[in-house]
């Protein structure tokens, strides 16, 4: 091994492993520790601390999670070529398997199997072909030996689970039949030699045994599913019905006698606790019986003929499950899974059938669904211990696989097919219910509670949106006659402490639901109402009221695109709600705890993007309040960011306030934010440094244009410009996008200060080293078209545009993507609109292009391989045709090359400016009304880079001044016609048949 070798130097990288963890040393150790990643072995060296028992559990888990962070910083560039030496990649490849089954801790475990997904990313299979033949192996070696067993199988499930969301493609099946071919078989003999031995370990009482064989069917059968989720393979399909036999004998209830026993024996030795223990984990049982029931959803979804034989004895035992499972937590996923297997099967209407009748539909009801949709003793120690996490599970599905969630959906299919008898059978007990609550005693406010969400779950039709909530609703029942004679008192009661919390949060999750169906008027009464109940002492209470505000505030009209709540509704009451979020984000100083509740945070965001620039105006001074706030908040979280959908949240609520109350004096904001933003950079805090980036970026766009460098702040642009071209910064993946959108605003603000101060050159780098990277071409474009319409070309850039074209040359003619031609068809009609007066045109493209062969014609080449065949097929946004049509128009009026050397040129350039005055490019005026969401529940979210949607630039238009394509163009080549002593009309007759003469001529004479 290379630098990191020894035993004094993985000695020394422990230490810092362990400082790392120590609050007093991090920041110190994780510097030095990037210091060392910078050295030839470092991962390496990470792996076998992980692999040594010479070490602390915990330096070996420290190391983990940085070998894993170190791999996805560092195991390939943005085209898959190796950024670490081959020896290295070799050794980690070749170690990495056998650790897996070796490591004894399974969130060492984990770790690891995040890092060979992240290899397996761009390696699997071409590059580590070897690797499937590996894993056979060692299975086959090690099946007396269950901890290596679970390491192996896992190392296959983080590797053939990425298989999960991809679309289809041949590439992906030959992969795919790869695995196959090698893995598919010893799959199922190990599985039955799971299941065998499990027989066997019951039968001698032994559980441990007994759990770790359990634990090897839960992980084949995961593998199952991988192995499934594109096709299902001809090998199981072949040996279904003995799978199924398998997988039937762990969903038995009461019949097996082989089931019977591993329960007796696991319940003895604690696994999952007993009956009467309400917070033990699941045990080995139920995880096998999640997993069986996840697959056969799979299996059900997408091969239902195949399962259509053994369908019924499935459905009849997954019932009797159902119906023998306790109400404990520990059996919520099962519970869960196996009402979503149901719930599949109930999407046929045939399959439905057995449940269209009373007796059925009243045991559904009874047994199923009643029961699942009442709290628990766990749910309501969750409502009080962990209140933003039952919210979370409530609202987000951030536990989607919950009892209630489950239980409304298999309602929903049956009442799909069956509405008339399912409605009446639900109103039935919803009056039921609502009796029990009236007629009092102890916890009453339960029966209401099940009520409010049974009616709920009958009301709506399909499923709830995140955007709209309930879009179609049961002509059956009047939702909002219910909530009016029912639900609304649980709002309105003067004493809210008299009501109970649950019953405050079901009368906001109704109003959440149904939220399409209210008009204004309504939220006109409703908002007040929400408001108030922002003050609450009760952190559900307060909670749901943001949710249930941030809901209705991000409601729009599907027809007109207008707020459902209007922006007039919301301004009297914008300081009201800013200062009470406000006090309750900033109860707890702790860091940890301050961004603890992503939902309150959400709301400021949502508040302030509504109401816009009627901030300025609303009382209580609400800028003054939120910048001040957001800063304080930014100072404390800054020390441990923990919750990454809070501070995401957080940014957008700062990059909202810069946009809408920053423009009428930018120098006011600049005052309150640039420091404090500042020193978040000059602190390193990594996680917060590409939404830093794009605020500063957003501060620089709301002052005025041409304005010059600086602002009221101290000159902050220099200094980010100075802080911008550090190369650390740019080593961070997630800093790229948000660095080039800084450096495009510091450029359209300030060119001419950078070019004085020599920053012609150094941006120029970067634009090579973006545009050369197949991952940020795009951005290099960007930052490239910003030089192009801001600098004085003459004066910084010209000498370096023949460089600038050898390099744009030298990828087209090797690297060439669809989206690198894309942009530079476009950059060259954005170089020719922009003309000689510019420091531009045609005819310096055409000389500087030429000129990087001596004797040669490259011009040609590219205009008539690239720029006329995509300008034709592939511009379609309005902007870039806009764009091209002005280009055309100059290139015809103005280049003495293609009157001279490209006469054919010149007909082409003309049919292709025709084609695209057919339709004329009409580029709609930009709006700052819309402002999507993001999608924190995305996975990729909060990895690499994040944008913020209200630091969003729209798409530039580089010739606003230009307002009617077509008229231009006319106008234009006539006063050039007249310049050129009418050479343009001359052309016009010589060059153009018929058709086209007519054509341009009538552009022209308009």
């Amino acid at each position: 091994m290379a630098a990191a070798s020894s035993n004094d130097d993985l000695d020394a990288i422990g230490r810092l492993l362990d400082a790392s963890l120590d609050p007093r040393q991090n920041k110190a150790a994780e510097l030095a520790l990037r210091q060392h990643q910078q050295q030839p072995g470092y991962a390496l060296a990470l792996l076998r601390i992980v692999a040594s028992d010479r070490f602390a559990q915990t330096t070996r888990l420290a190391g983990a999670l940085g070998f894993k962070n170190a791999v996805r910083a560092g195991w390939v560039d943005s085209d898959g070529n190796h950024l670490m030496a081959p020896a290295d990649v070799a050794a980690i490849k070749g170690e990495l398997v056998g650790l897996m089954a070796a490591v004894p801790l399974p969130a060492v475990r984990a770790q690891l199997g995040e890092a060979v997904s992240i290899i397996a990313d761009s390696d699997f299979w071409e590059r580590w072909d070897t690797l499937v033949d590996d894993l056979v192996a060692r299975l086959g070696q090690a099946q007396a030996a269950p901890q290596q067993v679970h390491g192996l199988l896992e190392v296959a499930h983080s590797i053939f689970s990425r298989w999960r969301p991809l679309m289809r493609s041949d590439a992906l099946f030959t992969e795919i039949n790869h695995v196959l071919d090698r893995f598919a078989a010893p799959l199922l003999a190990l599985l039955h030699h799971a299941d065998q031995r499990a027989r066997g370990d019951a039968a001698r009482g032994d559980a441990k045994a007994l759990r770790d064989d359990l634990h090897t069917v839960d992980l084949v059968v995961q593998l199952l599913y991988d192995l499934s989720c594109q096709d299902l393979p001809p090998l199981f399909e072949t040996n279904l019905p003995a799978i199924a036999d398998l997988l039937l004998r762990y969903l038995a209830a009461d019949d097996d006698d082989a089931i019977k026993a591993e329960a007796t024996v696991l319940a003895a030795d604690g696994d999952g606790g007993d009956d009467d223990d309400d917070s033990a984990d699941p045990g080995a049982l139920d995880n096998v019986r999640a997993a069986i029931f996840e697959l056969l959803v799979l299996w059900e979804t997408h091969f239902e003929e195949e399962l259509k034989p053994l369908l019924k004895r499935f459905m009849e035992v997954s019932w009797a499950l159902l119906a023998r499972t306790g109400r404990q937590a520990r059996h919520d996923t099962v519970v869960s899974r196996d009402l979503m297997f149901l719930s599949t099967v109930a999407r046929v209407r045939s399959e439905a059938e057995i449940f269209n009748n009373e007796s059925a539909l009243g045991e559904v009801l009874d047994r199923v669904v009643l029961p699942n949709l009442t709290l628990r003793e766990s749910d309501l120690e969750l409502l009080e211990d962990e209140p933003v996490e039952f919210v979370r599970r409530d609202v987000d599905g951030s536990a989607a696989e919950t009892r209630r969630r489950a239980a409304t959906e298999f309602l929903r299919q049956l009442l799909h097919h069956f509405e008339q008898l399912v409605t009446t059978m639900a109103l039935q007990r919803v009056n039921k219910l609502l009796s029990d609550y009236s007629a009092g005693g102890e916890n009453a406010w339960m029966h209401k509670d099940v009520a409010v969400y049974l009616f709920s779950a009958v009301a709506a039709r399909g499923v709830p949106t995140a955007q709209h909530g309930v879009t179609d609703v049961n002509p059956l029942v009047n939702p909002l006659e219910f909530f009016s004679r029912n639900v609304a008192v649980d709002l309105t009661d003067a004493d809210a402490n008299s009501v109970h919390p649950m019953l405050q949060v079901d009368a906001m999750r109704f109003l959440n639901s149904f939220r399409s169906r209210l008009g204004p008027a309504d939220w006109n009464a409703a908002l007040p109402l929400l408001v108030r109940r922002l003050a609450s002492q009760d952190p559900v209470v307060y909670t749901y009221a943001a949710v249930a505000v941030e809901r209705a505030l991000h409601l729009t009209d599907p027809a007109s695109g207008a707020p459902a709540v209007p922006r007039q509704l919301v301004t009297p009451h914008c300081g009201e709600m800013l200062g009470q979020l406000f006090a309750l984000i900033r109860r707890d100083p702790a860091p940890e705890k301050m961004q603890q509740n992503e939902f309150l945070m959400r709301c400021v965001m949502r508040v302030l993007v509504v109401v816009k620039a009627d901030v300025l105006a609303a009382a209580g001074n609400p800028v003054s309040l939120t910048a001040e706030n957001l800063v304080a908040i930014t100072d404390v979280i800054r020390h441990n960011p923990a919750n990454p959908r809070f501070y995401y949240y957080h940014f957008e609520a700062l990059g909202a306030l810069i946009r809408f109350a920053a423009p009428p004096d930018p120098s006011k904001l600049e005052a309150a934010l640039v420091e404090p933003l500042w020193n978040v950079l000059a602190a390193g805090v990594d996680e917060f440094v590409p939404y830093v980036l794009q605020l500063f970026a957003a501060l620089l766009d709301a002052g005025p244009a041409g304005g010059g460098l600086g602002g009221g702040a101290g000159g902050y642009a220099e200094r980010l410009v100075q802080a911008a071209m550090q190369p650390a910064l740019w080593d961070a993946k997630g800093n790229v996008p948000a660095l080039v959108r800084l450096l495009t605003s510091v450029v359209a603000r300030g060119a001419g200060p950078l070019a004085r101060a020599g920053q012609t050159e150094p941006l120029l780098g970067v634009f090579q080293k973006l545009v050369v990277s197949r991952a940020h071409e795009g951005l290099g474009f960007d930052l490239l078209e910003a030089m192009l319409l801001h600098f004085d070309v003459e004066a910084a850039l010209a000498p370096y545009l023949p460089m600038v074209l050898q390099i744009l040359f030298t990828k087209l003619d090797r690297q060439r993507t669809d989206a690198f031609v894309l942009r530079f068809v476009r950059l060259f009609h954005l170089w020719c609109a922009r003309g000689e007066a510019k420091g531009l045109g045609t005819d310096k493209f055409v000389e500087l292009s030429d000129g990087l062969q001596p004797g040669g014609d490259v011009f040609k080449g590219v205009y008539l391989q690239f720029v006329l065949k995509t300008t034709a097929e592939r511009l379609v946004r309005p902007i870039d045709r806009k764009v091209a049509v002005l280009g055309l128009a100059t290139t015809l009026a103005d280049s003495r090359a293609f009157v001279d050397r490209y006469p054919k040129g010149w007909t082409l350039t003309c049919q292709s400016l025709l084609s695209l005055l057919i339709n004329p490019p009409t580029v709609a005026a930009t709006s700052d009304e819309t402002i999507p969401d993001a999608d924190v529940d995305d996975v990729s979210f909060g990895i690499g880079f994040t944008p913020l949607n209200t630091c969003r630039r729209p798409p530039a238009d580089p010739f606003p001044e230009v307002a009617d394509v077509k008229q231009w163009v006319g106008t234009y080549l006539r006063e050039r016609d007249q310049v050129h002593g009418g050479r343009i009309a001359k052309f016009v007759q010589e060059r153009l048949g018929d058709q086209e003469r007519a054509a341009l001529m009538a552009v022209m004479s308009g």
